[in-house]
């Protein structure tokens, strides 16, 4: 059944407005993505697919509620989506909400308390991992995919109520087998990083006694060999140096071994199967929702390939799935995009709107020179050097870029040509312009450090204290110094030096050679222009005190 119901319903407690009979209703459900209906009915109807409105409907997750966007009239059908009732917390802004080492359902309650008006959703998570965000002017939605990031997990939407779990789905055996159910299939394999058989490379080029890890099992016709490298500076010296700086070498060698068996084990592991994705236009037993495992046996592989549910259409009036896709990965650009801009939005806190939106246009510009250079580029092996240019023969490149022992140089000027940039052996990065849209750094040495100008508008620098609280601020009002009791200090060329309450009203500040305040307390003395100087006097009459206040006192 499809009933429709007003923008405010909460309940659900009876058919609604009006029960509906569409032409069409199709629900699509992602993992961690999409959730919403498409619907198709004749323009009659218009009344009740207004936006706001919600529709209810039957699926196989019980009845979903979702609230629809502004339909389409074309002659006299009228199409409109509808977002699951989730995609309501949107509207809930989040203006800074500091999550401090907490397990994923207590970091989900410290993001609804930090709502500016409490969202209607209950939220609970399974996940007891500790981890720690910071969520800076988002709405409650766009705070979900850092959640997920941070924690891990999958989202469950039911109308109003709201899990993240570490695992979704359900394992009933499903097996499908190539040329027998996987016949009618949209389908992508990457074999590119398949291995069975690695020599692992660590520190300073430090191999294993066995030299080889390889897989227990055989799982294909030939082998898939690799040289594979491993990033080590988790391991530090300093952890196995002794009070006299004197460094344990066995043990750190040992040390530096077992991490590298370790991580080269877990490669393995995560490398051993084709990233494949499926989707099929059929119906498939026992699977009923995103997250169900399905097993794929390959022609080319000995056991069969562990896949998981991606994403399911269902046919609201058909009563029945349209779709399943399924796979071990899903890798699409626009994803990666999105995902650096909103690196970009956190780590900035959205506090230069206008610096954002300039390197997001210079990250997406950056992207469509790489990939459209794609079919431009060529690699020459020279010897002792590897050059990749822009045109060929290579005396006619303009755009080149050139490796060998002594590092990376970069040049827009030829292969004889100037190479501006370069990024040699010893770590030495020179660069006559950097544009960094995310830096962390324990110390940055340098002559001047240039906020401001044309690239990032008015530039922003501030201190934080072990709190966490902002302290001092300077941007292109000046310098900001923020006080404990919300008093506050200023120093720029407009105001000059001057400090406010916490009203905001100015109770001291400098004009000129002037210095003016509303209150004055003076402890001590006062000395005015070197002549003479007024301090706090008692007269006494033998031992009886007879005058007490301010007295003047020349200075000779």
């Amino acid at each position: 059944m499809i009933s429709v119901y007003p923008a405010d319903e909460r309940y659900f407690s009876d058919n609604g407005i009006k029960i509906l009979k569409p032409l069409q209703a199709i629900v699509t459900k992602e993992d961690n993505g999409e959730y919403k209906i498409e619907m198709v009915d004749t323009v009659d109807n218009i009344e009740y697919y207004q936006a706001g409105m919600i529709i209810r409907t039957d699926t196989p997750w019980g009845k979903q509620g979702f609230r629809l966007s502004n339909p389409i009239i074309e002659n006299n059908r009228i199409t409109v989506e509808g977002k699951h009732l989730y995609f309501d917390l949107a509207n809930y802004l989040i203006a800074d909400s500091y999550i401090v080492d907490k397990n994923c359902n207590d970091a989900l309650d410290h993001l609804k308390l930090g709502c500016d008006t409490t969202p209607p959703f209950t939220f609970s998570s399974n996940i007891t991992e500790i981890n720690s965000f910071r969520c800076v002017r988002k709405s409650f939605e766009e705070a979900i995919p850092t959640i997920i990031e941070r924690w891990g997990g999958h989202l469950i939407r039911d109308n109003w109520s709201v899990t993240i779990n570490a695992e979704i789905g359900q394992d009933r055996g499903v097996t499908l087998v190539y040329g027998k159910d996987i016949t009618s299939i949209s389908q992508e394999e990457n074999w590119d990083d398949v291995v069975t058989k690695i020599l692992p490379v660590g520190k300073d080029g430090l191999t294993l006694p066995e030299v080889y890890i390889s897989l227990s099992e055989t799982l294909y016709d030939i082998p898939y060999s690799k040289v594979i490298s491993f990033d080590q500076d988790n391991i530090d010296p300093a952890d196995y140096t002794d009070e006299e700086g004197v460094l344990d070498e066995t043990t750190y060698n040992n040390a530096l071994e077992d991490d590298l068996r370790t991580k080269a084990n877990e490669y393995l592991q995560n490398n051993k199967f084709p990233k494949v994705n499926y989707a099929v236009e059929t119906y498939i037993t026992d699977v009923s929702d995103v997250g169900d495992t399905i097993y794929v046996k390959h022609p080319k592989c000995k056991i069969n390939i562990i896949t998981n549910v991606i994403l399911i259409e269902y046919d609201c009036i058909l009563n029945k799935y349209t779709q399943i896709e399924f796979g071990n990965f899903r890798i699409k650009l626009k994803d990666l995009i999105s995902k650096v801009s909103e690196q970009v939005e956190e780590q900035v806190n959205q506090k230069q709107d206008k610096k954002i939106s300039f390197l997001q246009d210079e990250l997406q510009m950056a992207t469509s020179k790489i990939w459209g250079a794609m079919g431009n580029s060529y690699v020459i092996y020279d010897g002792d050097k590897i050059l990749v240019v822009d045109t060929l023969p290579k005396e006619n490149a303009t755009n080149v870029i050139m490796i060998n022992s002594g590092g990376i140089g970069f040049s827009n000027t030829g292969i004889n040509g100037t190479f501006t940039t370069a990024w040699t052996i010893d770590g030495t990065l020179d660069m006559q312009n950097i544009n960094v849209i995310n830096l962390v750094a324990d110390m940055i040495k340098g002559g001047t450090l240039k906020l401001g100008s044309r690239l990032n508008e008015s530039g922003i620098m501030e201190i934080y204290d072990e709190s966490n609280r902002l302290i001092c601020k300077a941007d292109k009002n000046g310098l900001t110094i923020y006080c404990e009791d919300n008093t506050y200090i200023k120093l720029n060329p407009e105001v000059g030096f001057a400090g406010y309450n916490a009203s905001d009203v100015k109770i001291y500040w400098a004009d000129g050679d002037e210095f003016h305040m509303r209150k004055s307390v003076v402890e001590e003395e006062i000395t005015i222009a070197s002549k003479v100087r007024a301090i706090p006097m008692t007269i006494y009459e033998g031992n009886t005190l007879t005058n007490e206040g301010i007295g003047f006192v020349p200075i000779l």
